[in-house]
């Protein structure tokens, strides 16, 4: 049984409009049985992939952008279904968002009859998944990704993007933008980095991204080695940069080539911990979390699986 998510509020409304009636007629003439649901509030995909997870979809296609993608995501992953069940769910995606973060590394844009067709006649590719683990409140949570998350700059850079998004609309130049105002107004703070239980970096985190896939915000490549099929997360990260650093660094970030900058520390491992006595803000594939205290962030190997292009 194939599900499908859709974020009606994802990209312009004719362009969804024509999406539906290419997949509806795509469905109808492969004799394909169906199930789909409709997004209606911050959050909705998560009970919605959870749901088509524990129905026994083993296919789910999100129509929408990172942040659809990501709630969908987290539903599966915690589906009360076992975890032999759901590594065999099947995802893929139409991207319809700002960033198309994830989209971009797979080579999918926004022609969606080329995505629509992939996701039917594309090969099956076990990825992996990243979990936070985190405290708020006094109780331990999770949270999963399947592309990036972010800390410090990144996440204040998400917060800046959405009030521009706010301001002018849905666009690309949102996350340059955002970037450009975190640069300046971001205070780092003291933090601990542990890398597969070593101590990797100690210091005033100004910024720090641990990428399952390489790119975030919008096509910038702050782990441009990243890929989520080896089993490890690739992480960089910044403590309080010169001017002269900063204006070094964010050309670098859409060339691939920021992990060649001598104060960019870069490290590799399939568990990261972070730990701080202050209040700490984290950004997931776009999605915004509040938390206390210190944050363990996990990489589960080939934890579900996507269709992806054969030459991937």
């Amino acid at each position: 049984m194939l599900g499908i998510v859709i974020n009606p509020k994802s990209g312009k409304r004719a362009a969804m409009r024509a999406q539906r009636i290419y997949l509806w007629r795509l469905l109808r003439k492969r004799h394909q049985p169906f199930t789909y649901r409709v997004t209606q509030y911050v959050g909705h995909a998560i009970e919605l992939g959870r749901e088509l997870a524990e129905k026994g979809c083993d296919q789910i296609l999100v129509l929408g952008g990172d942040g659809t993608l990501s709630e969908t995501i987290n539903g599966i992953m915690k589906a009360n279904i076992p975890d032999q069940q759901r590594a065999q769910i099947q995802f893929g995606l139409v991207p319809r968002g700002t960033g198309n973060d994830w989209a971009r590394f797979w080579g999918l844009n926004k022609d969606y009859k080329r995505s629509m067709d992939l996701f039917f006649n594309g090969k099956r590719q076990p990825l992996d998944v990243g979990r936070v683990v985190y405290w708020r409140n006094g109780q331990e949570r999770s949270h999963y990704f399947i592309n990036s998350v972010g800390f410090g700059i990144d996440a204040v850079t998400c917060v800046e993007a959405i009030v521009f998004k706010i301001l002018i609309g849905s666009h690309h130049v949102n996350y340059l933008f955002g970037l450009i105002k975190a640069l300046f107004t971001h205070k780092p703070m003291l933090t601990d980095v542990t890398v597969d239980g070593q101590l990797q970096a100690r210091g005033y985190l100004y910024t720090m991204n641990i990428g399952n896939g390489p790119f975030s915000g919008g096509g910038m490549r702050q782990n441009p080695s990243a890929d989520p099929r080896d089993g490890v997360f690739h992480a960089m990260f910044v403590e309080k940069p010169t001017v002269k650093q900063m204006f070094q660094a964010v050309p670098q970030l859409f060339t691939g080539k920021i992990d060649q900058l001598p104060f960019i520390h870069t490290f590799t491992g399939k568990t990261i911990e972070l730990s701080t006595k202050k209040h700490l803000v984290f950004e997931s594939d776009g999605i915004l979390k509040d938390i206390m205290g210190p944050c363990r962030v996990e990489c589960m190997h080939h934890a579900l699986c996507m269709t992806v292009p054969q030459y991937c």
